[in-house]
């Protein structure tokens, strides 16, 4: 099912977008076509689609309704972009005994960190295991700045991850799974591949096993994690990746770990390097 939507989204999209060069009538022609499509073959269909593909890889924008790609493509009417504002003005503000803000040593974030999001997780030789964004962000907070940490779900964290990823709106994820972090990205997988909870279904069972497949009124996508944090409209607020891994936990009847655990962190960098060379899309906007 997977691979057989995969060729689907990618003729359907060049087939539309040749529909502007050559006329009305082949427009028309074209709509009766998409009014037989199910909806899977809808949205695969979509020319917006073709930048988030590389090779047999989509992001979690291929499988959303046009609808919320709208909202997704106008940063205006994106909602994420509220916690966009309040990181950039947490980028400038003094916090901590120190009397430093983030912009006291790094600048204009538009330069400084333009590129840098698109490697996280890494191995920190610091704390000598993996650090997500967040866990950089409240390591500078605590050593540099002399400042409390942040919740990992708290407005502030949402914000300064969302403000610092959408520098590298548009690059390729490019997250570093050899040397020290090479130990870390195999129990991710382990992780990813292992079977988990009373309904006893591990994460490729989903987004390996029917990508493409609709669930309730869901369309399954292959699990990227190059859009977070996301504006979830379930969730109608922003919310990061290990939120998503504890929703899933849930559902499968599993127990969910903390956020920002080792666990999670670990998946994260194997999800990553699933996710290589798709651009950097947060702040997304998913269902």
């Amino acid at each position: 099912m997977g691979n057989k939507w995969l060729g689907v989204a990618t003729v359907a999209a060049i087939s539309m977008a040749a529909t502007a060069w050559v006329g009305a009538d082949a427009a028309e022609k074209m709509n009766k076509k998409m009014e037989k499509m199910t909806e899977v073959e809808k949205r695969a269909a979509d020319p917006r689609n073709m930048k988030y593909i590389v090779g047999d890889k989509r992001t979690g924008y291929v499988f959303l309704t046009p609808d919320t790609r709208d909202i997704q493509d106008d940063d205006f009417s994106n909602p994420a972009f509220v916690w966009v504002e309040t990181g950039e003005e947490l980028w400038s503000k003094v916090d901590g005994k120190t009397g430093k803000s983030c912009a006291s040593c790094h600048g204009a974030a538009a330069k400084s960190m333009k590129g840098v999001s698109t490697g996280y997780p890494k191995y920190a030789s610091e704390v000598k295991k993996l650090m997500a964004l967040q866990h950089r962000i409240n390591w500078e907070r605590m050593n540099r700045m002399q400042a409390k940490p942040w919740k990992w779900e708290s407005s502030e964290m949402l914000g300064m991850t969302a403000y610092i990823k959408l520098q590298s709106r548009g690059m390729p994820i490019n997250a570093k799974i050899d040397g020290p972090a090479k130990p870390f990205y195999e129990k991710g997988k382990k992780f990813y591949n292992q079977r988990r909870g009373m309904l006893d279904m591990a994460c490729a069972n989903c987004h390996l096993g029917y990508p493409a497949t609709m669930i309730r009124s869901n369309l399954l996508s292959q699990g990227m994690a190059n859009g977070f944090p996301t504006f979830r409209l379930k969730w109608q607020k922003l919310g990061s990746l290990h939120r998503r891994f504890t929703g899933c936990n849930k559902q499968v009847r599993a127990k969910p770990y903390k956020r920002g655990s080792e666990e999670y962190t670990n998946l994260e960098l194997f999800l990553m390097d699933r996710a290589k060379g798709l651009p950097s899309e947060a702040p997304s906007v998913r269902m």
